[in-house]
């Protein structure tokens, strides 16, 4: 028997009404991909003016490294002005979906829309630690509620719609249907619903086929054709996964510590600290051009099979666990997920060179294969959504050969991260809505 939310109005089980969600979700997600697919595109070409911008300030005579500062600092600071205009834009959205789901907030607007693709644009694309993803999900969320109420359906399915575009953004944002198909249904509602998992799939299918019109029909990540890893090393992947847990677990603590950080300085307006935290940025980015945005680049050039040395990696992880953190607190329109797949990459990386150092062998052969396992580990331990996690890596990469190392190196993941009491990420986020962004009318 299909149940109700409390305090919401009954869904509409009559095959008339199923019918309808289906093709609202069909004409949604036409709308999020489409605006999903020109926002990617848009950080796309952002990121090659920033790498540009960076190698032509490198060449110049003098203090260079003020041009990328005050590129950075400008991107940041009028990211944080339009958060100022449309206060629902900070951040990922991805939790204020959660709390519309729950019936904690009311549905967004379509004026949250231009805020958050040209906040995300600004942000991410002058080069802040931050995911395309949060901003995709909450468009798409925006989206699916203006959908719902335009096809006169019942309060309950707005929320429900809301909820369900929100997942074809996350598949928009990855170019990754079923990973944003399962995000909806093991992140966000923790349910099966059958009319929640039809109005996900059509929407998201929908959404992916538009974008890919866009940016073309293959994976985000180009990997070579790699082996499964021998059976004898699942007891270092499971390894690696308690140890990715841990990491999880004090990313999202540093997350939390850094917003009630700069949160507790009063005396600074919240746009000079935008402001003052993209200068960092853009100095961590001279230093390290690499090391900030959403980290595709870095992502592919690990999966490419680049050798880097340890000592780089080292340089890159630290900043990328620092900056992400930091650059979230900015209070600007971006996600986290992006970001984590970068990080994992590279701690996987690491990983394997220190273990090759105290077991010299093979390190080539585990390199890709524990970058792949690192990404869908941190994912889980972090958000909590260990399939999700995992599918969206392998259709990033159209990679199954690593799924058996990944799955348990995953579960070990997100075991560590409840053993040492880590909440999942957006738990966290939703608890502090209240005193950072009040559910308004067009919240």
């Amino acid at each position: 028997m299909t149940q109700s939310t409390p305090g919401l109005d009954p869904p509409d089980d009559s095959m008339q009404g199923s019918v309808l969600i289906c093709c609202t979700a069909i004409v949604a997600g036409v709308v999020i991909g489409f605006i999903g697919g020109a926002f990617r595109w848009c950080l796309n070409a952002a990121n090659h003016l920033r790498i540009d911008l960076v190698h032509w300030a490198q060449l110049l005579p003098g203090p260079g490294w003020l041009v990328p500062m005050a590129a950075a600092a400008t991107g940041a600071t009028l990211a944080a002005l339009i958060v100022r205009w449309m206060p629902l834009s900070a951040g990922s959205g991805i939790q204020h979906v959660e709390a519309v789901f729950r019936g904690e907030a009311k549905p967004p607007s379509l004026v949250l829309l231009p805020a958050k693709f040209i906040g995300g644009v600004l942000g991410i694309g002058s080069g802040l630690v931050l995911g395309r993803e949060g901003p995709t999900v909450h468009m798409g969320a925006a989206i699916g509620a203006e959908a719902a109420r335009r096809a006169k359906l019942p309060d309950s399915e707005v929320r429900m719609m809301q909820t369900a575009l929100g997942g074809a953004g996350l598949a928009v944002a990855f170019n990754a249907p079923v990973g944003g198909t399962l995000f909806t249904l093991e992140e966000v509602t923790k349910s099966f619903r059958v009319k929640t998992v039809l109005a996900t799939v059509f929407a998201a299918v929908t959404a992916v086929a538009c974008s890919r019109f866009l940016l073309g029909n293959h994976p985000d990540f180009l990997v070579e054709r790699i082996h499964a890893p021998a059976l004898s090393w699942l007891p270092l992947f499971v390894i690696f996964g308690l140890l990715t847990g841990c990491l999880g677990a004090a990313y999202n603590l540093l997350v939390v510590w850094f917003l009630d950080q700069v949160g507790r300085v009063r005396r600074i307006p919240k746009v000079a600290k935008a402001t003052i935290i993209g200068a960092i940025i853009g100095l961590a980015m001279f230093i390290y051009p690499l090391a900030v945005g959403g980290g595709d680049t870095m992502t592919q050039l690990i999966l490419g099979g680049n050798r880097i040395v340890m000592p780089v990696v080292i340089g890159y992880l630290l900043v990328r666990f620092i900056a992400g953190p930091l650059s979230y607190s900015a209070g600007v329109s971006g996600g986290l997920f992006a970001p984590l797949l970068a990080l994992g990459a590279l701690w996987g990386l690491l990983f394997v060179g220190v273990f090759n150092t105290l077991w010299p062998g093979d390190e080539v052969a585990l390199a890709i294969p524990m970058a792949l396992v690192g990404m869908a580990a941190l994912f889980g331990a972090t958000v909590r959504a260990p399939v999700t996690g995992i599918v969206l890596v392998i259709e990033m990469t159209a990679t199954t050969s690593v799924a058996v190392p990944m799955m348990a190196a995953t579960a070990a993941a997100v075991l560590a991260a409840y053993v040492v009491g880590s909440p999942p990420i957006y738990d966290s986020l939703r608890r502090r809505m209240p005193a950072d962004e009040p559910p308004a009318e067009n919240a």
